[in-house]
């Protein structure tokens, strides 16, 4: 690793102050990225602002089916929220999913959709959900806030502070996981409110986490995985790796929704 210098923020402020006061300077949540990158050296930030310790950055609220999750709250605590599972069990589901139980008690919400790998859970959820990005200084829409392959409508020194969000009345999440990493091959959160069916998939798209709107559509006509039989999702944006083809990830596209309607059902 390179030489850098540790900064402990004691306030979203405080971390704002020190971003801005460095050459080059991180902000550091649960490290699951940024470390390795570092240990690699294919990140060398001249500082490194802590947010672990900041208390502004904790916690859940549910009131009802408005719900709220601070920035620095981990996986693990998102996915043992009893409240929070009774509003929306699908972002339980999702976050008791990443990783391992090291990565699950370490990496935090607020971390995850500010990387915004293309591969990562949280952006599927939060675009399905409709949810709204909080920073310090605004609030994004999930559907603006997400802009390509890490890459989001952050500006320079604007930290996310929260999501929020108000719970569908039904929603579920399947994804075809790595074997290794556990990173989404291909992940679907699906979501029903009222009327409008949103569907957001991730682990798949050339630029990221999108909607996808024939799923959205057919499943709009009747909310049961019996919709999608005979519906196709375009590979042509699609991602190709040593993983998977863009031809088998959009069949792995249609087969992950049909089970995140199964799970929202029931």
């Amino acid at each position: 690793m390179y030489q850098t210098n540790y900064h402990r923020a004691s306030s979203v402020d405080d971390a704002v102050k020190l971003l801005k006061s460095s050459d080059d300077g991180k902000l550091l949540a649960g490290g699951m990225t940024l470390i390795a990158a570092m240990k690699t050296r294919l990140a060398a930030p001249s500082d490194l602002i802590d947010l672990r310790h900041v208390g502004e950055l904790k916690g859940i609220s549910v009131a009802g089916k408005e719900v709220t999750i601070a920035a620095g709250t981990t996986h693990a605590e998102v996915a043992a929220h009893g409240e929070l599972a009774r509003a929306c069990h699908a972002i339980c589901h999702l976050a008791s999913h990443i990783g391992d139980p090291h990565v699950r008690h370490m990496g935090t919400i607020g971390g995850s959709i500010a990387n915004n790998d293309p591969a990562a859970d949280y952006p599927a959820g939060l675009l399905a959900l409709g949810a709204t990005i909080v920073t310090n200084s605004r609030e994004i829409a999930a559907d603006d806030y997400f802009t390509g392959m890490f890459e989001t409508a952050l500006e320079e020194g604007e930290v996310v502070t929260a999501v929020k969000f108000t719970a569908p009345d039904q929603c579920g999440y399947a994804k075809f996981p790595n074997p290794a990493s556990r990173y989404a091959l291909t992940g679907v959160f699906v979501a029903r409110r009222g009327g409008e069916v949103r569907v957001a998939v991730t682990g798949a798209g050339d630029d990221g986490v999108f909607r996808a709107t024939a799923i959205e559509e057919a499943l709009a006509g009747s909310f049961d995985p019996s919709a999608l039989e005979g519906v196709s999702v375009s590979a042509d944006d699609l991602m190709s790796d040593i993983h998977a083809s863009a031809d088998y990830r959009a069949n792995l596209v249609v087969v992950m929704a049909k089970r995140a309607v199964a799970a929202a059902k029931g």
